[in-house]
């Protein structure tokens, strides 16, 4: 494994992190999910990423029951706050009684004191900005979190809460958004944005929900047990990517992986940590085995000629309309 800071803070993370979006406390029993944390650490990972609304809290939970027992300061745990995680009007969204109170339910069910990040999920336009920004001030002066972040934020909502932070005296080092080979949109504003501005890329999604696995021809069914199938969440987002043309071109990105002595998904993987502005990629898992094949992307350095042959394979099918940015 190899490590990068964060932005340009002085947090060293794992270049690649393990995520439990649509996993733990849902798609997979917890002896899986455990088995998927421990294959995690054997590889080298130290960064944890997860959110309170994933598998309505209990993906939390898992994770610090995974957790619970590894050395907390060779540990860096990510989670987010912003959508709903109770019935209530305040049980939801940006606004301060929401912040202070979610990130104690996020230290109880992950069994630590602080975060190292915690994440705004979206933006809230429905709450004044100052009002969020010096919520999470408190935060980080609480001792509760350690750095901020945000995730799928605009360039100009990027800017605006860097300027009140700075002002608040608490660092914001951080953008998680979608970004894989197929999805590119945050590359004409978002990074230039947080290039300037000191912010790391804590990507997303890298193996486009699969689909970069090469697991899903074109023209044929698809494969039982997969991220489409999944009702609970799973199949809505794969779903953009599931077109024949879309598919039959990653079946030829088949030959450039084998040139680079790669799985597809390994070469999916190291291509979003060739972009400078990327701190780590998340990858998830619903085996232990897929920890152990992905993290071999780790410290792989793909050569100009390959990166233009991708682009080439690729090329109509790839999203680049910035407007998406911050839409997912």
């Amino acid at each position: 494994m190899e490590f990068r800071h964060l932005g340009r803070s002085g947090l060293m993370i794992s270049e690649i992190a393990y995520g439990n979006w649509l996993t733990h406390g849902s798609q997979v029993e917890e002896d899986a999910a455990l088995a998927c944390v421990r294959a995690a650490l054997d590889a080298g990972i130290t960064t944890f990423d997860t959110a309170d609304v994933y598998a309505q809290t209990r993906a939390e939970a898992v994770l610090g029951r995974a957790l619970k027992d590894e050395r907390r300061e060779g540990l860096e745990i990510f989670t987010k706050v912003y959508f709903p995680t109770g019935p209530g009007p305040n049980d939801r969204g940006l606004g301060r009684k929401h912040i202070m109170e979610s990130i104690d339910n996020s230290l109880r069910r992950l069994q630590t004191d602080y975060v190292d990040l915690y994440q705004a999920h979206r933006y809230d336009a429905s709450v004044p900005l100052e009002e969020t920004m010096e919520a999470f001030a408190d935060v980080v002066h609480s001792g509760r979190a350690l750095y901020i972040g945000v995730s799928e934020w605009t360039a100009d909502q990027i800017r605006e809460g860097h300027a009140l932070a700075r002002e608040l005296h608490f660092p914001l080092v951080s953008s998680q958004p979608q970004y894989s080979m197929l999805w590119r949109v945050i590359e004409d504003e978002v990074v230039p944005t947080c290039e300037e501005l000191g912010l790391g890329q804590i990507v997303w999604s890298p193996i486009a929900q699969g689909v970069l696995t090469g697991k899903y021809a074109p023209g044929a069914p698809l494969p039982a047990g997969s991220r489409a199938t999944d009702e609970k969440g799973g199949a809505t987002f794969v779903g953009r990517f599931l077109q024949d043309e879309v598919l039959e071109r990653v079946q030829r990105l088949r030959p450039l992986a084998d040139q680079a002595g790669l799985s597809l998904a390994q070469l999916a993987v190291a291509w979003v940590l060739q972009n400078p502005n990327v701190s780590a990629a998340i990858i998830g898992a619903s085996r232990p085995e897929q920890v152990t094949e992905n993290v071999k992307a780790a410290g792989i350095k793909l050569d100009a000629e390959l990166m233009e042959a991708v682009d080439g394979v690729l090329g109509p099918v790839v999203e680049r309309d910035p407007a998406k940015a911050g839409r997912v």
